[in-house]
């Protein structure tokens, strides 16, 4: 798995379904979540977004237009 976005929760969601409409399968990473779950707290953590090998390339372009937008 390749990271291909990195921000806010609303933006990973938003990428997440634009990658999801292009056909490719992605994976959100809620670092701030789960440490908050666990009773941890930071302040720096961002939501990712990860998607496999062979799908990075389309990715990358899915995301450079969507936040050209």
């Amino acid at each position: 798995m390749i990271e291909v976005f990195s921000g806010s929760e609303i933006l990973a969601q938003a990428v997440n379904y634009n990658l999801r409409e292009a056909g490719i399968t992605a994976i959100i990473r809620n670092e701030y979540e789960s440490a908050r779950l666990a009773g941890f707290g930071t302040a720096d953590a961002a939501v990712s977004v990860w998607v496999s090998k062979e799908d990075v390339i389309l990715a990358k372009i899915v995301v450079a237009k969507f936040l050209a937008e």
